[in-house]
């Protein structure tokens, strides 16, 4: 207590150079992963329309963005594959030559431990109908189905030169099911991110767009309903359980109570993921100027990190990245 019985927490304010001293979280290159996506049968980088400033990348550019995040700092690359063909079973998942295994393999060969190599082990992006599994004959999710698929997936990313597997398809016993899997193949060096506090979010959309999808109906069996708080824990508690090296939540900003209680919690690192429709509101508004585009960008991610988050996947990984450094 102060003397004259008033307290002065302005003192710790008074200066850029006092605040920075006296920060509690700061953002650091290493705690961004940059999530990129790589499409089959294109010449060029395709602009995503919904989410300014992304592509669908070639090859070739997928390589020249990723050497751009290793030299930025940045901690790891999340991809994500688009194919030509989708059929039933999502089989370009698990085809060696498939878009998404061939980019892997691409990257894995030239830049090894430079950075860290992720892939999305979900079959969304490669089934016709756009769900991550595969369909029982009433046209619903399947999860035992798809915990065999996820398995083969599993392998397949390992054998390309994952490093670690996304798991994002929410399905009942994933982790448990594509470690024994992993572990009898003798890929025990394969670590596993769980999406364990998923949610069926109105925030997707631009990410839908991204990756050519063809949703037919929703993801609300499978993923969580928003309304549902105690039941994110509960879902990272039990891919603790099954073996998980990492946990997340996501969308992030709009879930940040579920993700200080999974912080909380957590014996292991727990991230957030700052999905395409938490970008593209930053990058709309910002652009019809009506806000600071720079400090939104590093106020959200900061958000994410002071709510728990030791990692954020974000699309802005690479620039905020270099403003940092």
């Amino acid at each position: 207590m102060e003397r004259n019985g008033m307290q002065r927490p302005r003192r710790l304010r008074q200066s850029s150079a006092v605040r920075a001293l006296v920060r509690e979280t700061r953002i650091q290159p290493a705690q961004l992963v940059m999530p990129l996506f790589v499409a089959e049968g294109i010449a060029e980088p395709r602009p995503i329309s919904s989410m300014p400033g992304q592509f669908q990348h070639t090859l070739d550019s997928l390589a020249r963005t990723v050497e751009d995040s290793v030299t930025a700092g940045v901690g790891g690359v999340m991809l994500f594959g688009v194919p030509q063909e989708k059929d039933a079973e999502g089989s370009g998942a698990t085809d060696p030559d498939g878009i998404l295994n061939r980019a892997t393999t691409f990257l894995a060969e030239r830049f090894g431990d430079a950075t860290v190599i992720q892939t999305d082990l979900c079959l969304d992006e490669f089934t016709d109908h756009g769900h991550c599994g595969v369909l029982d004959e009433h046209g619903r999710v399947d999860n035992d189905r798809t915990l065999e698929r996820y398995n083969e997936m599993a392998l397949a990313q390992a054998e390309a030169g994952s490093q670690l597997l996304g798991m994002s398809g929410m399905m009942d016993g994933q982790v448990a099911a594509a470690r024994d899997a992993l572990d009898a193949a003798g890929r025990e060096d394969v670590a596993i991110l769980a999406y364990s506090a998923k949610y069926a979010s109105a925030l997707y959309g631009p990410f839908r767009e991204a990756v050519d999808s063809s949703l037919q109906g929703d993801r609300k069996t499978y993923q969580q309903d928003p309304g549902n708080r105690r039941e994110g824990l509960r879902e990272a508690l039990l891919d603790l359980a099954e073996g998980a090296d990492v946990v997340m939540v996501k969308p992030a900003s709009w879930y940040l109570d579920v993700l200080s209680d999974v912080a909380e919690a957590s014996t292991v690192p727990v991230w957030a993921y700052q999905v395409s429709g938490e970008y593209a509101m930053v990058e709309g508004a910002s652009a019809n100027g009506w806000i600071d585009r720079d400090r939104a960008i590093a106020e959200s991610v900061t958000s994410i990190l002071r709510a728990g988050a030791d990692t954020v996947l974000t699309y802005w990984a690479i620039e905020l990245a270099r403003s940092l450094r």
